[in-house]
């Protein structure tokens, strides 16, 4: 970093080092955010793996009430599940006569922000094009898409291990665990006693350049999606403990009121399936 201030300050032109230094200001000030947050998360785990605030604060050579007041600084450890800088959410158009985005996927996108934000997470919502073409190569990428709208999306969950997303020779859309064959389909269509719930897959994926991962949320139905969101928000510290920012992938079911689709309940249908190779 030193070494980028020092690239910026030899600039001679000073509407290009204005700009240089505005970007590395900004890159600076996520970098600050962003490691408050790992620190308050170690000084968490030292304090409950038997360490006293007298050995942490000898450990970061500072003084104990020094060390109380940045145990509380700085963003909550649960935002890395989310991104780092800059969240990236992306839903689906839907074709039409003039491509829209259902309402569930624009309310999955905009709660999903709204949770980056409340993690002092920076975010923007994109959208996926009709075509399903998507550049998964990106840092912090949320992904709202199943594997019907998208090929890329459809061939990310081909490879993963614990869950596969397909179709059963009735038609309905299923998640089924690739180790005990259990099998999760949507109580919204099932044919003797339909309900208004819902579930979706939730997981984080390897990036196809090998640089990283992405969180993909597909909904059996759009409403599905929605439920993830609602989980995310109410569930996010106890997941992040689980899973980290390690591989993995999970159903979630929701429940949701006719009409509006506004989700009353949301629950982990599995457990969280790590893709470590044990």
């Amino acid at each position: 970093m030193i070494e980028e201030v020092r690239r910026v300050a030899a600039m001679q032109d000073h509407a290009l080092r204005a700009k240089a230094a505005v970007e590395l200001m900004t890159e600076l000030q996520a970098a600050v955010v962003e490691t408050s947050r790992m620190r308050k998360e170690s000084i968490a785990w030292l304090r409950d793996h038997g360490h006293s605030m007298a050995d942490v604060a000898k450990l970061m050579g500072v003084s104990r009430a020094r060390v109380a007041q940045l145990r509380d600084a700085g963003p909550p450890p649960e935002r890395a599940f989310l991104g780092t800088q800059h969240a990236q959410v992306l839903v689906p158009m839907r074709p039409g006569e003039r491509d829209y985005v259902a309402l569930e996927d624009s309310s999955t996108g905009q709660k999903l922000l709204a949770l980056a934000h409340h993690l002092q997470l920076e975010g923007d919502l994109g959208y996926i094009p009709t075509s399903g073409e998507i550049d998964l190569d990106r840092d912090d990428l949320i992904v709202v898409c199943g594997p019907k709208t998208s090929p890329v999306t459809a061939a990310a969950l081909q490879a993963d291990p614990r869950l596969s997303y397909e179709m059963l020779l009735d038609g309905r859309w299923a998640l089924i665990e690739r180790d005990s064959g259990k099998t999760y389909t949507s109580p919204s269509d099932d044919p003797d006693d339909p309900a208004l719930s819902d579930v979706a897959y939730l997981g984080r994926l390897p990036r196809p350049d090998g640089q990283g991962t992405f969180l993909l949320i597909a909904g059996v139905h759009a409403v599905g999606s929605l439920g993830v969101a609602h989980f995310l928000a109410e569930n996010l510290a106890d997941l992040y403990s689980r899973a980290g920012t390690a591989e993995f992938s999970m159903v979630i079911e929701c429940d949701y009121e006719q009409g509006t689709k506004t989700i009353t309940a949301s629950r982990a249908a599995s457990e969280v399936l790590s893709h470590e190779v044990i």
